[in-house]
């Protein structure tokens, strides 16, 4: 349900099987939206490909119509300018949004092998979500969440089939 459309209108959800990836973009001329077609057939480095692409075509100018329309579900961050905790808000009719933050480095408890603890350094990054619940479960945007939590922590599954 997270790669899904809403039609207020219609009161129709339009559920996706291809991703097609909205990457919110800040440009000299506001916030642009290009669409990464059919993110889920990519791997990384094709990814990494379009993301560099689309972002320099809207910032320069020069993305046509259809690489700024149709996306499905939009990933936004505001780590750059130093958010540790956002709440994005809906590109509609999309019925999700989710949003990485900033990596800060926190002290946190970990096992000391023994029985007990100590204080650590560690890297620690919030992901954000809001979802349409009339179209998105709670708990299925807290799966979500989960999966892509297992992604970033493990970022070797990105590299399998």
């Amino acid at each position: 349900m997270i790669n899904a459309r809403y039609d207020d209108d219609a009161n129709v959800v339009t559920r996706h099987g291809a991703v097609h990836l909205g990457m919110a973009t800040q440009t000299d001329n506001g916030l642009m939206v290009p669409v990464i077609r059919d993110a889920q057939a990519k791997n990384l480095w094709q990814l990494a490909g379009e993301i560099t692409r689309l972002a320099n075509a809207a910032r320069d100018g020069t993305a046509k119509s259809d690489e700024l329309s149709g996306s499905t579900l939009t990933i936004t961050s505001l780590g750059p300018l130093g958010g540790v905790a956002t709440t994005p808000v809906i590109n509609r009719p999309e019925v999700a949004i989710i949003g990485p933050n900033r990596i800060v480095e926190r002290p946190m408890f970990v096992s000391d092998g023994m029985g007990g603890e100590r204080i650590e350094k560690r890297k620690l990054m919030n992901i954000s979500i809001s979802c349409d619940h009339r179209v998105v479960d709670g708990y299925d945007a807290a799966a979500f969440v989960q999966a892509v939590k297992q992604l970033i922590e493990k970022p070797v599954l990105l590299l399998t089939e």
